[in-house]
């Protein structure tokens, strides 16, 4: 059976003695004495070997400092960005002992990366667990794992219970059938192979090593997600703020992926059916790979629970194929066409903006979102925040209009309501201007709506009114309240 091995991704600690099987090579010795020990030589010329294809030489011997072995040293120290001087000096050899991924460096690194799966549903199995943590402690953070790509991406991974799912997990110990086997704690930790038939996608975690979910031992959440990188065919990054950069960090920011990473899982799944940007009316059907940075968080246990009965929003919108939902500082995005949500910290996707968001509403014809924070608002166009926010009053409200509880933009008669309290305002986006005679009482154009309004969104002909955690469901032509629903089941809860 062909298999594709990809981006088999094997994360070692390098470590002189016997953790490798490569044949030991001894350099010669030049006219000048070496000045480094022969365990560094030894730990170097392995390393070289294994990840910038270091060639042997006839009876396993080479020379220190000759023209392969200087050169190989030289790539090493330009895909890390340390001095390249081709010498084995302190800062080379603290990297070539850094915990990491065994794919090789320079062969493997390319922007334009490998083999994908010809599918957005992709299934996974978690098979043996490790003996550290409860399972369902396991099961919580592979899925926040696989939920980091999720967020980044238009993927999403589903949960089988079944021996033929894409991507199979494993926590196993030396030799374990796939020819690369394990050895103890210390060495390596995990591997994981690229989109493919037969182990294609499976990833395998030493079970020697100590899992865990925090800082000390091997954090498992932060393996497993460099590792599903992997295994949906990403390659390793140059970028030491990349989740793909070959050597494992216990601790990271919040924001677990870079923005390479986002563009890079993004380009490798982009839609097929996706039209050219210059034919979309806008750019949030699909939130843009280049500006909008879709990050897991290294704190999964931070994500709201979505279906909460309590669940309230502070401002609710469209935006072009998609509805935001924000609360607080935080943000979900709903994707008409697709069942998964994408959720996290509103700079997560936006990171100009660090407060929470008062009153949001799109205008189609301009493609652009207005997000308004008490007495400021930002102009969101072409999924980027132009220039710098604005004051409310630039709508023509008068000075005593500090802030608005919500907003909507009624297409048909190019009008944008603003709610305040008991009273409401309506903005001709035609001719930019406050139309006559507002503000008006909620209550004698909106029967039926007897309370302050949280958020407002008009959807095919409706306006939804978000008064904690009920919607109001509003038919604008006839004047009349003709459902109540729960703010939650908009998120499909």
């Amino acid at each position: 059976m062909y298999v594709m091995l990809l981006s088999c991704c094997v994360l070692v600690l390098l470590m002189p003695g016997p953790c490798f099987t490569a044949p030991t090579l001894m350099p010669e010795q030049e006219s000048s004495p070496s000045t480094e020990p022969q365990v560094d030589l030894k730990l170097a010329t392995e390393y070289l070997q294994h990840y910038y294809n270091l060639q042997i030489e006839p009876m396993g011997r080479m020379k220190r400092s000759g023209p392969p072995f200087a050169s190989k040293v030289k790539d090493m120290q330009i895909f890390f960005g340390l001095n390249a001087t081709g010498v084995l000096d302190s800062d080379t050899l603290e990297m070539m002992r850094s915990p990491r991924c065994g794919v090789p460096d320079v062969e493997e690194y390319s922007h334009v990366q490998g083999t994908r799966w010809n599918k957005n549903v992709i299934t996974y199995r978690i098979g043996r667990y490790t003996r550290d943590l409860p399972r369902n402690t396991v099961d919580f953070l592979l899925e926040s794992a696989f939920s980091v790509w999720a967020r980044a991406s238009s993927l999403t991974f589903v949960r089988s219970h079944t021996r033929n799912a894409d991507i199979m997990v494993e926590f196993v110990t030396y030799e374990h059938g796939d020819f690369y086997p394990f050895d103890g704690p210390r060495g390596t930790l995990a591997h994981a192979f690229g989109p493919g038939l037969g182990v294609g996608g499976d990833t395998h975690f030493d079970d020697d090593e100590h899992w865990t979910a925090g800082e000390t031992g091997i954090n498992l959440f932060v393996v497993a997600a460099h590792e599903f990188g992997h295994a949906l065919g990403l390659k390793h990054s140059r970028n030491p703020e990349s989740l793909m950069y070959p050597t494992y960090k216990s601790s990271r920011s919040a924001d677990l992926l870079s923005r390479e990473d986002v563009v890079n899982i993004n380009t490798l799944y982009m839609e097929s059916h996706v039209s050219p940007v210059s034919d979309r009316p806008n750019d949030f059907s699909r939130i843009s790979q280049n500006n909008f940075q879709m990050s897991g968080s290294l704190f999964p246990q931070l994500i709201r629970n979505k279906c909460a009965s309590d669940l309230t929003f502070d401002a609710v919108s469209t935006l072009g194929d998609a509805t935001f939902f924000f609360r607080e500082k935080y943000l979900w995005i709903k994707h008409n066409q697709q069942y998964d949500i994408k959720e996290g910290p509103i700079t997560n996707f936006m990171p100009k903006i660090e407060t929470s968001i008062d009153a949001a509403f799109w205008v189609p014809r301009r493609s652009a979102a207005y997000l308004i924070h008490e007495s400021m608002f930002w102009t969101v166009k072409g999924s980027l925040i132009r220039g710098k926010p604005r004051a409310l009053s630039h709508f023509g409200f008068p000075v005593w209009v500090q802030d608005v509880d919500a907003a909507v933009h009624i297409v048909k008669t190019g009008r944008t309501l603003f709610f305040m309290h008991d009273i409401y305002w309506s903005y001709n986006e035609n001719r930019r201007v406050m139309d006559f005679g507002y503000p008006k009482y909620i209550s004698e154009d909106f029967p039926g709506v007897n309370t302050t309004i949280n958020a407002a969104v008009h959807k095919d002909g409706f306006i939804y009114f978000f008064d904690g955690p009920q919607v109001y469901k509003y038919d604008y032509a006839h004047k009349h309240v003709v459902g109540v629903e729960k703010a939650n089941s908009w998120l499909g809860c």
